[in-house]
């Protein structure tokens, strides 16, 4: 009875490995992307990356985050 592995054959060995290392591999890959996009969620520059002083001025203005006068006071001071 214990020859046959319980009705499932060898088969059922070489099915249970191949889903133990699926399922590990989902696992890591699951950890890796989490750890991912914990760090682009995070960091002083987010969002900022090859953008010009100018440009992030003006985006703030775009959101209400600073009023005209500042704005154009940047601006000024932006400018070369």
């Amino acid at each position: 009875m214990m020859g046959n592995m319980m009705g499932y054959g060898w088969w059922g060995m070489g099915v249970g490995s191949v889903l133990m290392l699926l399922f590990w591999a989902f696992v890591i890959l699951g950890i890796v992307g989490v750890i991912r996009w914990f760090l682009s969620q995070n960091g002083p520059d987010r969002g900022t990356r090859g953008k010009t002083p100018l440009e992030i001025v003006q985006e703030r203005f775009a959101r209400g985050e600073i009023g005209k006068e500042e704005y154009e006071q940047m601006k000024r001071d932006l400018a070369p």
